[in-house]
Parts: C-alpha cells; sequence; structure tokens
C-alpha cells in the first residue's frame, strides 16, 4: 500500500508525537507534578496512535479540499496540543480542569487560565475533526 503525501505526513507526525510521549516518559522525574506528568506521557503515546490511524485511514475518507484541511489542521493541532497542554500542567503543577491528576498542587492564576484556554480548545478541535471523520466516512446513497 503506497501512502500519499498527506496520509505519509500524518503518519510521520503520529511517530514524531510517539517519540516526543517517549522522551516525556523519560522526563517524568524531572516535573512538579509527576503523576499529571505520567498522564502526559500516556497522552502522547494515545494521541500519536490518532494520527497514525488517521494516516492510514486517509485513503478511505471523502473529503474536499478544504474539509481535507481543515481535519488534518485539527488533529495535529488537538493531539499535540493535548501532549503540550498536558506537559506544561505537569511543570507548573495546574489543577483546575484536571482535579485528579492535579490534586494537591496549584499554580498561579495566570498558568491555570493557560492551561484551561489550551484544554477548552483542543477539546473543541478534536471533537470537530472526528465529527469530520465520521461525515466523511458516511455511505454514499447507491445512484440508480
Amino acid at each position: 500500500m503506497e501512502l500519499g503525501k498527506s496520509e505519509r505526513s500524518l503518519v510521520r507526525a503520529g511517530f514524531l508525537l510517539f517519540t516526543f510521549a517517549l522522551l516525556t516518559g523519560f522526563a517524568v522525574p524531572a516535573f512538579l507534578n509527576r503523576r499529571m506528568a505520567l498522564a502526559a506521557h500516556v497522552t502522547g503515546a494515545l494521541n500519536a496512535l490518532i494520527l497514525i490511524a488517521l494516516g492510514l485511514a486517509w485513503g478511505f475518507l471523502d473529503l474536499g479540499p478544504l474539509q481535507a484541511r481543515l481535519t488534518r489542521g485539527a488533529f495535529l493541532y488537538g493531539t499535540y496540543a493535548n501532549w503540550g497542554t498536558s506537559c506544561l500542567a505537569a511543570a507548573w503543577g495546574t489543577n483546575r480542569l484536571t482535579p485528579l491528576s492535579g490534586a494537591g498542587y496549584s499554580a498561579a492564576p495566570w498558568q491555570e487560565a493557560v492551561v484551561q484556554a489550551l484544554q477548552v480548545s483542543l477539546s473543541l478541535a478534536i471533537f470537530a475533526g472526528a465529527v469530520s471523520v465520521v461525515l466523511a466516512l458516511r455511505s454514499k446513497p447507491a445512484s440508480g
């Protein structure tokens, strides 16, 4: 199976994110909140798999040029921002939107606001990307 340029770039981005996740795992002891750092490690690995799966499934999607760019962008932003925001939360000790992993930690209000804004935006991006993929995979009516 030969991959097109866009699919290949998604698979490559997934493996790059997987590498970052592995490095995060090595760095867990260096973070303020180690439990959140472990969550960042796992989040990065799982998001890497999402990108790899999307890259491999890309040929099955019925996307127009604009929808393809938006879907690709939403997944790239959402997955990398998810890992990066988790790393920030681990480094800063935020807990507003991560009360389980952040229990016992507190951060400056501006740090909480940055992490919260990123978490909300990446959640919306991933959700929009997922809806786009579901719509792109829908069955087409048979032409008669």
